[in-house]
C-alpha cells in the first residue's frame, strides 16, 4: 500500500488566519510550505516564525507552482474572487476565507473553475466542525428531535468605530453581514431541508454607508422558517460610553419542533 501523501500548502496572507493555520499545522508535526504577502517583509517574517520554506517574491507565484497542492486564501473578501480565479485555473484546491465571494454571481464563477480543473473548492465555515454543531446535526438528521420549523440565530460583534478600518469600508465590502452574518445564515441553512425560496432584510447603516446591523427573515418550500440577527456595536459618538448593553454580543440557536408520531 502506497504512503499517504499529505496536500502541500502555500497561504496567502500573513494576518491572523494565516498564523491560527500556520499554529494548527505546527500542532500536528507539520508545517506550511510556502506564503505569500503583498508586503514581501511580512511574508518573510512569517516564513521565519514557522520555518516556511519558501517565500515568494511576487505571491501570485503559489498559483501556478507545480510544488503546491493547496491555498489558503486569507485575505479580506473583497479580494477573493480574483485569487480564486487564478488559483483554480491552474488547479490548485482552495480552502478560502468567508466570505468566499461577495455574491452568488462571484461563486457561481469560481464553482464553475473548481469544477472544470477538478480542484476542490471549500469555505473556512468553521461552525461545520465544531462538535456542537457536528452533534446536533446528527440529532436532526437521525430524527432524534423531531421536524424543525423555526430558527433563530443572532451574532453580535464588538468593533471600534474607524472608517478606515475594512469592518466599516464600504470599498474593502465591510458590514455585519459578510463579516459575522455569513456565520449565522450558513449555520441556518445547515439545518434547512432546503434553500429558502422567500427572504425579506431589513438594515441600519453606519456613517459609512455599510450595514453596521441587518435582521434577515426566510423561509422555504416546506414552510421551515429561519431569523438572522447580525450586528457591530461601537461607542457611542455622543456620549463616548462603551458599547451599547441593550444588544449584548452572543450567538444563539434555537428550535422549535413538532415531534414525530
Amino acid at each position: 500500500m502506497s504512503e499517504k501523501r499529505h496536500l502541500r500548502w502555500a497561504v496567502l496572507g500573513t494576518g491572523l488566519i494565516a498564523n491560527e493555520m500556520a499554529q494548527a499545522l505546527r500542532s500536528m508535526g507539520r508545517t506550511l510550505d510556502a506564503v505569500g504577502n503583498r508586503t514581501h517583509e511580512k511574508a518573510e517574517a512569517f516564513a521565519e516564525k514557522y520555518g516556511v520554506p519558501r517565500v515568494y517574491g511576487d505571491y501570485r507565484e503559489m498559483f501556478s507552482d507545480p510544488e503546491i497542492d493547496a491555498v489558503y486564501i486569507t485575505t479580506p473578501h473583497n479580494t477573493h474572487i480574483a485569487f480564486l480565479e487564478e488559483a483554480l485555473s491552474h488547479g490548485k484546491h482552495v480552502l478560502c476565507e468567508k466570505s468566499i465571494t461577495l455574491n452568488s454571481a462571484e461563486l457561481e464563477r469560481a464553482r464553475k473553475l473548481a469544477e472544470e480543473n477538478r480542484a476542490v473548492l471549500a469555505e473556512a465555515m468553521t461552525i461545520y466542525h465544531m462538535p456542537l454543531y457536528r452533534e446536533l446535526t446528527r440529532r436532526v438528521q437521525a430524527g432524534e428531535l423531531g421536524r424543525v420549523n423555526l430558527i433563530q440565530l443572532n451574532f453580535g460583534s464588538f468593533k471600534p468605530y474607524d472608517i478606515t478600518n475594512r469592518f466599516f469600508s464600504r470599498s474593502l465590502a465591510g458590514g455585519a453581514l459578510l463579516d459575522i452574518g455569513v456565520y449565522a445564515l450558513s449555520l441556518a441553512r445547515l439545518f434547512l431541508d432546503s434553500s429558502p425560496d422567500q427572504v425579506r432584510s431589513f438594515v441600519r447603516k453606519a456613517p459609512t454607508g455599510v450595514d453596521e446591523s441587518a435582521a434577515i427573515a426566510m423561509t422555504n418550500r416546506e414552510g421551515q422558517l429561519a431569523t438572522v440577527a447580525a450586528a457591530f456595536f461601537r461607542e457611542k459618538e455622543s456620549s463616548g460610553s462603551p458599547i451599547d448593553v441593550s444588544f449584548l454580543c452572543f450567538y444563539d440557536l434555537m428550535f422549535s419542533r413538532t415531534r414525530r408520531e
